[in-house]
């Protein structure tokens, strides 16, 4: 189906329709929290600079046993059992967010012909047939 074609022209009940949409709102939240690890990974990542850079002022201000404590365990320290965050950023795209999207296509070509947002597309109608009547 195009992206212009009429949602009514589906064979989709009523039961159907509200799952395809809840099983696509929590798509959208699961790219929301992909979001929210790629802006954890990039925050962290600024942290560690940050980090590094109070190992060098600390060792420049003699120091030397503060900046190795930084230096040795927690500069290479994992952010979750020490893992960095890259790797959590790559396990979650390949392992679920793949999965997942890939899911949602086969759920919604098979009740929708792969047509999406079939319960806005249907909303907007019935809101501008009704701004049309009165």
């Amino acid at each position: 189906m195009s992206p212009d074609s009429d949602p009514d022209d589906l064979e989709l009940s009523d039961l159907e329709e509200d799952a395809l949409h809840d099983l696509q709102l929590g798509i959208e939240y699961v790219h929301r929290a992909y979001g929210d690890l790629l802006r954890f990974h990039h925050e962290l990542g600024h942290a560690m600079d940050r980090l590094g850079d109070a190992e060098d002022q600390l060792r420049e201000a003699g120091h030397e046993e503060w900046a190795d404590g930084l230096r040795d365990e927690h500069l290479p320290a994992g952010a979750v059992s020490d893992r960095w965050t890259y790797e959590l950023v790559e396990e979650f795209s390949t392992d679920f967010l793949e999965d997942v999207d890939a899911f949602e296509d086969e759920v919604r070509d098979g009740l929708a012909d792969g047509l999406r947002h079939v319960a806005e597309r249907r909303q907007q109608r019935r809101i501008r047939e009704r701004a049309r009547r009165e």
